[in-house]
């Protein structure tokens, strides 16, 4: 009676000791947490809102499981402590690899988040190392989620040689994905062509399957194209690289646009030259680059074409800034010289 008893004390006194470890584990969280975040409000440390957004439930996770795993008696007598070791394990390496992951995210949101805020002629180039970036870490997070299920796999006996072929053997992984999963892998390794050839970054520009938009994302597996209206055309990466399409931001951010007008021939070219750069001047849109009117085409109707060319720093505005130009000429045209506006001239023959 008296051992039963005393291991009655013991596995109280053990459960007691863990749970005063697991609540100091998590005081002490709590004030990193908050010491992260006095940071943040100061703005003294640029990493500290990221860490504070990405690391918080992960660093608590792994705490509490880590101290558990540590104050735990497994000699403790009425307990069942190989099956309960081997779930702390488990649950051990799934926290710390979530909190990896998260610590390396939150450590590339900042650079991420800088190079979003470059324009100019820095832009390209920002644009690219965020392509770069951002498929790196999707396979490094991958990458640790494989190495983690061979270290999971690594705390059970009956499949240790397993866990040990997943992560000393690329080869067998390779074969066995390459059977199951051939069109995801074809894209994943599209997508690494992709942003490393710098033939495709985010926010670039293209037309395809005659739709103008964006690239909004950039995936291992496939790539969200933000249309003109708004609507989102997804398509695998492979695509890209198997089928052309149009790049209008390949070098440069920077973009000529043309505004197309059919007028009389009465209209005074010189005069509407004048206007024209006169407009652009005073458009914040324009880069203070290019800029040129042109007499084009005579059309089968007999009209004038006029193209006025213009350059801005990138597609956005230079979409703007061709409204902006045509709804300046046309205004233009119409009050001053009312006489150029399209006609058609019909010639009858004169009555004998």
């Amino acid at each position: 009676m008296t051992t039963t008893g005393g291991a009655v004390t013991a596995a109280a006194w053990n459960w007691a000791t863990v749970a005063i470890a697991v609540a100091a584990a998590i005081v002490a969280v709590e004030l990193v947490r908050r010491v992260l975040k006095s940071r943040l409000i100061g703005e003294r440390w640029a990493l500290a809102g990221p860490f504070v957004r990405r690391c918080t439930w992960p660093g608590f996770a792994s705490a509490v499981v880590g101290t558990v795993k540590a104050a735990y008696d497994p000699g403790m007598p009425g307990s069942d402590s190989r099956g309960f070791q081997r779930l702390l394990a488990l649950l051990l390496i799934a926290c710390v690899t979530w909190l990896m992951i998260q610590a390396a995210y939150a450590v590339t949101d900042v650079v991420l988040d800088r190079l979003t805020r470059v324009e100019g002629e820095r832009n390209r180039r920002a644009r690219r190392i965020r392509t770069q970036i951002a498929l790196v870490r999707r396979v490094s997070a991958a990458v640790v989620v494989v190495l983690a299920l061979g270290a999971m796999l690594f705390t059970f006996p009956q499949v240790r040689a397993l866990g040990a072929g997943l992560l000393a053997s690329a080869g067998i992984a390779g074969v066995v994905g390459g059977i199951a999963a051939q069109s995801t892998l074809g894209n994943m390794l599209a997508g690494l062509q992709l942003a490393f050839s710098d033939a495709l970054r985010l926010d670039d520009v293209v037309v395809v399957e005659d739709e103008w938009g964006r690239i909004e994302e950039l995936t291992l597996t496939y790539v969200a194209l933000r249309l003109w209206d708004e609507r989102r055309l997804i398509l695998p990466v492979s695509y890209f690289t198997t089928n052309p399409f149009e790049n209008w931001t390949r070098h440069e951010s920077r973009i000529l646009g043309s505004v197309y007008l059919r007028v009389d021939w009465s209209i005074p070219v010189e005069e509407v030259r004048t206007e024209l750069y006169r407009a652009l001047r005073n458009n914040p849109l324009w880069d203070q680059k290019d800029w040129t009117l042109q007499v084009t085409d005579i059309t089968p109707e007999g009209l004038v074409e006029l193209r006025a060319l213009m350059s801005a720093a990138d597609s956005a505005s230079a979409f703007d800034l061709r409204c902006d130009i045509r709804e300046h000429l046309v205004t233009f045209i119409r009050d001053k010289h009312p006489e150029s506006l399209p006609r058609l001239r019909v010639e009858t023959p004169a009555r004998r």
